[in-house]
């Protein structure tokens, strides 16, 4: 197992604990793999010695999850077939030893030898070896090149937290609001917070795996033309504060996690649509526009591959339809605009019936619509 803190500044029983988690999952995976295992890698905040801790009275304990990486020899899809279900009892053992949640993925070497992702190259950067060869990645030098990252991949992770910023809001229009919907609704904002300054960055080539260091980046970062960069420093600050300290919230707490909610919305909305025109080069005059669009909002997908991926998810007359040649995630990127800024919009006859065209929901109200896009977000993010 290769050596280094799990966190920043956690005290050493915290230290201990992890790593002694650590050695439990590395045994658990090779009594489940045996010779088909080739690594693991711990990844996430913990892997790159950026894990959260949470201070109480009686010691600091663990936040977040960890997330472990499995490299197996072979086909990943026999592999997990085989082991699916000896993987996810030995997560649920490790969740209750560490008190966090214990997380197994099967990595695909091939995609990982492909085209540099964000994932990838947060992976390839930081990581704990907890099993396998020093040379693991050896054939992977690419997915730690930085600049390489597509923008493509930019959107997808301001996708994916500006829909942390929709369920957020959702769950703080709840009456009354709990505690648990409080402390979800802060940790989405949290994310969403770290992620305005991140993509900035990486929409410059400039994204670096270690969170402090996107910070220090950020705070000298001289790039013309983001939107709101003033305010994106100080969102991100939050962000990365939280990420290595959070702490829980309580139902008392609602009112203030709105009023950030409600501060952050512009901000995001504006770098949504600064990024948007320079992945798609087209210029969007509203969120209406944008969502109303023809354009196609995956170009980096392939039609052929698309209407495969359609017939699967939804049936074959999907597959076969015109607007099987997009890939599913546009559904996502058409509507979530509406949602999340422009809710009002579900007013219009037209934007209402695409909306519910878009997320397959026959339901009309902001509610459903959630809902629905949520469900299409869990398969298609």
């Amino acid at each position: 197992m290769s050596a280094g803190r799990f966190t920043v500044d956690g005290d050493a029983a915290l230290e201990a604990h992890l790593a002694n988690v650590c050695t439990a999952m590395a045994a658990e995976v090779e009594g489940i793999f045996g010779s088909e295992v080739e690594g693991l890698l711990l990844g996430g905040g913990y892997g790159r010695g950026e894990g959260g801790v949470l201070r109480t009275p009686a010691g600091d304990r663990p936040y977040n999850d960890l997330e472990s990486y499995i490299f197996v020899r072979g086909s990943t899809l026999l592999a997990d077939r085989r082991h699916h279900a000896a993987l996810h009892a030995a997560a649920e053992r490790l969740t209750a030893l560490a008190g966090i949640e214990v997380e197994f993925k099967l990595v695909n070497r091939r995609k990982l030898r492909g085209g540099t992702t964000m994932f990838f190259y947060d992976l390839a950067c930081g990581h704990r070896r907890l099993l396998g060869s020093a040379d693991l990645l050896a054939d992977c030098a690419h997915q730690q090149n930085a600049s390489a990252i597509p923008l493509d991949e930019v959107t997808r992770l301001l996708l994916n937290r500006c829909t942390g910023l929709l369920l957020a809001g959702d769950r703080l229009r709840a009456e009354p609001v709990t505690s648990a919907e409080t402390d979800f609704a802060q940790r989405n904002l949290a994310k969403a917070e770290l992620a305005l300054g991140d993509v900035a960055l990486a929409a410059h080539g400039e994204y670096h795996f270690s969170c402090r260091t996107r910070h220090e980046r950020l705070e000298r970062f001289a790039a013309q033309g983001v939107p709101g960069l003033a305010e994106i420093v100080q969102m991100h600050g939050n962000g990365v504060a939280f990420k290595l300290h959070p702490h829980a919230a309580s139902a008392t707490e609602a009112g203030a996690i709105r009023e950030r909610w409600e501060k952050i919305l512009p901000t995001a909305r504006d770098l949504w649509f600064w990024l948007e025109e320079r992945r798609l080069g087209a210029s969007f005059g509203s969120v209406r526009a944008y969502a109303l669009s023809p354009l196609n909002k995956c170009p980096e997908t392939h039609g052929l591959r698309n209407r495969l991926v359609n017939a699967k998810a939804f049936g074959p007359r999907a597959g076969f339809a015109p607007s099987g040649r997009g890939h599913p995630r546009e559904r996502l990127l058409s509507t979530l605009p509406i949602l999340l800024w422009e809710p009002a919009l579900l007013q219009d006859d037209e934007v209402r019936a695409f909306v519910a065209s878009r997320l397959l929901s026959p339901g009309s109200s902001l509610p459903d619509a959630i809902r629905a896009y949520e469900r299409l977000w869990l398969r298609f993010r």
